[in-house]
């Protein structure tokens, strides 16, 4: 911690002589070297401490990384600046409650530095007054005495009022005072009286979810999180609690023929009042515009106003065509279900919708996303890796603001491409366009663990089980994060929240395997395997030769056991994993430049994963990493 000496001979005389900076809730007291908020010490280290009190120093003006530099990591002290700089901007924003997304204290100003953004309040004086002082002694004393009986007869009555409750005066203060910061949307009910219009019902949650996600004015639960919550009633205030919101927004949509009916209403967690409920009734054709206009009410009801930005997005909703509609949804509907045969059904209703609104950028989006999918579950990715990349850029071509279509492209360049500059753009562009993007972060995440940039994969990570915390792929992502990481008990930790979240959830008893298998554990990371051969519907006598193989050899006689099935997919990567676990580094390199070959989206993997260490002095290896562009 910095002592008082030291953060006053940074500061200015004009900010020295108060010695206490305020800004919002929060006072950053320079000579006790303390940052409290509402009058209560906040902990923060060093680092991010000095960043925040050079930015005060500056309020409204950019401050350069080069100044940052100089100020907080010295020449002497021996850091990766870049790294060391975000990590502190993360702890400080994180502390503060801010984002780099939606800035309420410090903006990031690209390619040039940060700047403070908020009021900055000018420092309290605390000298002698002067012989110039307007107010002699006696009529300051009288003025003085004037001032103290107002204030006490006022708050005497600000007292009484909120004691009795007069009028319910303390839930109004409460509810003025308190502003909504994150939001969850339920889903829908659907009222039409029809099951089959469950993939309508589901739809608009999705499109009402995305578009106040891409406002960007608060954090809004991503719809994996929501979804648990269809058909089950519990009060507002629990589910609140348990996604960590402050308000909730819940409905009803009814499809009557070519009508369309949507009832939402508002509802703060913590009084569980409702603030504001309005209906809408529009034509099926026009059902993208009332879903906007029912998302531009609940900001204008949240904020008083739109910024220009969302006035911007907001102009730029187009009717479409009402079959091209319906087939879109019906293929969000299966897309979200994430599985072999659901994304191929998913793939022919968006084919669907192109065919009948071949300018409907969604539906491209939708079928790029798709198409990726696909490949997770099996498709080989020469198959679909041309389409995938077409319809991405399509997509942004006819609407340069999906961040979907971005985050497509961003997978495309770096599974593919392997270009990881070209990746990282459009990872950063979706983000931008949608700061609650969950999916974004958490794609945006593995990128960046897997280029060996831990810190900010790491905050990436946590950003997204923010967004969807309730959703055990995010949790399995984020153990994946951290075991590449080598963070190896937090891996655990994530996986283990993961599987309460769904007990059956193979790919985090996968990724717990893997765990234990860098950990040593042999015997834990076996009866994780064997989980996974059961859920994925491998033959009993089948998963007890996996036990019976690894009974016999030991953690060697399982990798050969898991040889035979890898080969069988003819995943170069995997395969090579398995030979460098093993210790053959020639089989290892071997299957590498077959993968390199047939540009295997899992080339990245050579960088930070442990399965690798093996082979890291090995010139071959390196001579491969330089060809896929993973060394510096």
């Amino acid at each position: 911690m910095l002592n008082s000496s030291g953060l006053n001979a940074r500061m200015p005389p004009s900010a020295s002589s108060s010695k206490i900076v305020r800004f919002g809730v929060f006072e950053l007291d320079l000579q006790n070297a303390e940052l409290r908020k509402h009058g209560l010490k906040v902990k923060l280290q060093e680092q991010p401490l000095t960043v925040l009190q050079v930015l005060l120093e500056h309020p409204g003006q950019i401050v350069s990384r080069d100044e940052l530099r100089r100020r907080v990591w010295p020449a002497n002290t021996f850091v990766e600046f870049n790294q060391g700089l975000y990590s502190a901007m993360a702890r400080l924003r994180d502390v503060l409650g801010d984002s780099a997304e939606n800035p309420r204290f410090i903006e990031t100003v690209a390619k040039r530095g940060y700047r403070f953004i908020a009021s900055v309040p000018p420092p309290l004086d605390h000298a002698e007054p002067t012989k110039g002082d307007r107010l002699g002694p006696h009529s300051l004393s009288r003025w003085m005495s004037s001032l103290l009986a107002g204030l006490l007869g006022g708050a005497l009555l600000l007292v009484i009022v909120l004691t009795f409750d007069i009028a319910g005066a303390r839930e109004w203060l409460r509810t003025r005072t308190s502003p909504i910061r994150s939001i969850a949307v339920l889903p829908l009910e659907n009222l039409s009286g029809d099951p089959e219009q469950e993939y309508f019902a589901e739809g608009m949650t999705d499109e009402l979810i995305t578009t106040l996600a891409e406002m960007g004015t608060m954090r809004v639960v991503s719809r994996t999180s929501v979804m648990r919550y269809k058909k089950i009633s519990e009060p507002i205030s629990q589910i609140a609690r348990e996604l960590g919101v402050d308000a909730i927004v819940e409905g009803t949509v009814q499809r009557s023929g070519s009508r369309v009916r949507i009832r939402v209403q508002l509802i703060r967690a913590a009084t569980d009042r409702h603030l504001w409920a309005q209906e809408y009734d529009r034509d099926f054709q026009d059902a993208l515009v009332l879903e906007s206009q029912a998302a531009r009410d609940i900001v204008r009801e949240i904020q008083s106003d739109l910024t220009p930005t969302q006035k911007q997005r907001w102009s730029a909703v187009r009717a479409v065509d009402p079959g091209a509609y319906e087939a879109y949804l019906k293929g969000r509907y299966f897309s979200n279900k994430r599985n072999a045969p659901d994304f191929v059904r998913a793939i022919g209703y968006f084919n669907q919708a192109i065919a009948q609104d071949s300018k409907y950028a969604a539906a491209y989006s939708g079928l790029s996303d798709a198409l990726l999918g696909e490949i997770f579950t099996g498709t080989p990715a020469e198959k679909v890796r041309e389409d995938a990349t077409f319809n991405a850029k399509k997509a942004i071509e006819l609407d340069p603001f999906s961040a979907e279509a971005h985050n497509s492209l961003g997978g495309i360049h770096e599974f593919w491409d392997w270009d990881w500059a070209a990746a990282e753009k459009e990872y950063s562009r979706a983000l931008e366009l949608n700061p609650n993007f969950a999916a974004g972060h958490q794609d945006y995440a593995l990128f960046l663990v897997f280029q060996g940039r831990f810190e900010q994969a790491i905050a990436e990570a946590q950003r997204s089980q923010e967004l969807d915390p309730l959703s055990p792929f995010i949790r399995t992502t984020f153990c994946l994060d951290l075991g590449v990481a080598r963070r190896y008990a937090e891996a655990v930790q994530k996986c283990r929240q993961a599987l309460e979240l769904d007990p059956n959830f193979r790919h985090a008893h996968g990724n717990l395997g893997g765990i234990y298998l860098a950990m040593g554990k042999n015997e834990q990371a076996v009866e994780e395997y064997e989980k996974v051969a059961s859920l994925s519907g491998t033959p009993p006598a089948e998963i007890a030769s996996i036990r019976k193989a690894f009974k016999q050899g030991g953690i060697q006689s399982l990798c050969r056991r898991l040889l035979e099935k890898s080969k069988q997919r003819d995943d170069g990567v995997d395969v090579a994993s398995l030979y460098s676990l093993l210790g053959d580094k020639d089989q290892a390199i071997l299957w590498l430049e077959k993968a390199y070959r047939q540009r295997s989206p899992n080339m990245e993997l050579l960088k930070e994963s442990p399965e690798f260490d093996n082979l890291r002095s090995d010139p071959r290896f390196l001579e491969l990493m330089r060809r896929v562009g993973l060394t510096t």
